[in-house]
This record gives C-alpha cells, structure tokens and sequence, in this order.
C-alpha cells in the first residue's frame, strides 16, 4: 500500500468529501479519486460508498483508515528522531478550543508559554459534536466536548481526557428556586430556557429534562457563547444550562443541580496520534490537564 494513498483515505474520512479532501491535499478531487480507486484495486473489500451525493467510509475503510492513523505515528517517529539528532525545538503549538474551554484553559497556555514553555497559538472554533476530530487537521490539539453516553471520539485521533463535567441549572439570584440547594427537571421545566442551536452538544439534556417532566421545553433564546448565557440568564430571560467548573463567572447568577437528573459532558484533548509523538505537544497536554486538576479542586480530572 502506497503511503499517500492512505493517506487520502484517512482525510476522507476525517473531512467526509472528495473536494474538501483535495483542497486540503493541494490536488484536484480527480487526483484523490485516483488514489481512492488504486487503493481500491489492492483491498478485497470495498474501502467507500456512496451516501447521497457524498462519498464516506465502509466499516473495512474505517478500519484501515485508523491502520493509517498508526502508519502516520510510525513515520513521525522515524521523523522524531532526526528531529532529537538535530536538536529541533519544535515551534509553535496551534490549538483549538469551543468557546468555554478556551476561556478556562487558554489562559494557562499562555502562561506556561510565558514562562518559558512551548509557544501557543490559540483559536476559537465552536462546532457540533462530530465536526471536532476534522479540526485536528488543521490545528495540533483540539479541545472538545461530548456527552455522556454519546459515540465516542473516532481511532483516527488520541484523546487525552480533562474534565468529567456536571450540567447545572443556571437560575437568576433572585429567582423563587435560587434558594434551593437541588432542583427538580418537573420545577425547570416550566421556565422558558436560554438554549443552544440545533445540532449542538448542550441540546440533547434539554431534551432529557423534556422527557422526566412530562412537559415540552419553551425555547425562549438561542444562543452559543456561555457569556451570553450567562448575560442572560442573569437578566431575568429565562433558565439555562451551564457546566459547573468551565461556566463563566457573572453577578446576579447562580447555579443549581438537576435532583433527578445526572447530567454531565466530557471536555477531551483530541491530537492526531502522531502530532502527540512532539515534545512540545505533549508539554502542552501536560498543562492542560494540570489546569484542569486545578479547576475541579480535587486532582482528578477525568472518569
């Protein structure tokens, strides 16, 4: 099997089309099919299929496209060494980040870059669920969140794990529940709700509080950025849910627990395995997980 060719397979599964493949690669979508047809020809098994007007992965092109993955890590080791010979210090560590992990850790980033650290490079990139492990395609480490028993991260990317993070109720501190320690999803559900937009992570508890209750949700708002939210939220507009250690501070707002309900979200390091092979990258995991020992109090960041 041809390197290159792997590796176009790997970015069609990453990026899930011929064209953004080819802009990626610097080649024409005729070129990347070519080397989709002449991996092809030396697998038993169909590699791709068509779904729509897009062409994605079979289970047999998932499997090698992660095959890839590890042949992509092998050669970054070989390139690891000589870099070791040469003593190469590595340069810049470009990462990404959904808006509250960015406020929270890139911070931290910045001051370990500060003090002598690797140099960090930081953007901003607030997307659904399954568009995160695309990103590392662009950027060395990608901060990411999923829910709990949602799909878990793909084999094409490794993940170190940050924050097993609660989802609280955010309530105005004036509001008749402030006062409660817990609350129940039957009392919130009566409250119009400060939601996220269709297709992103925060979307789906909504739904769970919808379905203990027994009532539908009034979506009272749409709106991403947590700051906002919290704007808000704090301003009378309605409840929200917010993750209890990365939540943005702001004054007349407070948080409660759902009683009945545990809900929860993961926040994930996704690099590509053999971007993690780098020193500097792995120096900036390293930070990222110590800041987020710090954010819960408790030394243990993930479950």
């Amino acid at each position: 099997m041809d390197v290159r060719q792997l590796a176009v397979l790997r970015e069609l599964g990453d990026r899930g089309s011929v064209t953004a493949v080819a802009e990626a690669l610097f080649i024409t979508p005729s070129a990347v099919s070519q080397q989709l047809a002449a991996l092809q020809r030396g697998v038993g098994v169909p590699l791709t299929r068509r779904q729509g007007r897009r062409l994605v992965l079979t289970d047999a092109g998932e499997a090698l496209a992660a095959a890839a993955a590890d042949v992509a890590a092998a050669l970054s080791r070989a390139e690891g060494a000589v870099e070791d010979f040469l003593a190469d210090p590595g340069g810049l560590v470009r990462v990404a980040a959904f808006s509250s992990a960015g406020a929270a850790f890139f911070p931290a980033l910045v001051r370990v870059a500060a003090a002598g650290g690797p140099g960090v490079e930081c953007a901003e990139r607030d997307v659904a669920q399954s568009a995160f492990p695309a990103l590392c395609a662009e950027h060395d480490v990608v901060l990411a969140h999923r829910l709990d028993h949602s799909p878990p991260w793909p084999r094409t990317v490794t993940v170190t794990r940050l924050l097993h993070e609660p989802l609280d109720v955010a309530l105005p501190a004036e509001h008749p529940l402030a006062h409660r320690s817990e609350v129940t999803a039957e009392e919130v559900s009566r409250e119009p709700w400060v939601a996220v937009h269709e297709g992103f992570p925060l979307l789906a508890p909504l739904e769970a509080i919808a379905t203990t209750s027994g009532r539908s949700l009034t979506m009272a708002h749409r709106v991403n950025e947590l700051s906002v939210v919290a704007a808000l939220v704090a301003a009378g507009a309605g409840v929200a849910l917010m993750p209890r250690h990365t939540a943005p501070a702001a004054p007349g707002l407070v948080l409660r627990p759902l009683r009945d309900l545990a809900l929860a979200r993961h926040v994930d390091a996704l690099v590509r395995p053999e971007r993690a092979l780098r020193r500097t990258v792995a120096a900036v995991l390293a930070a990222l997980v110590r800041e987020a020992e710090a954010l819960t109090g408790d030394g243990a960041p993930a479950r």
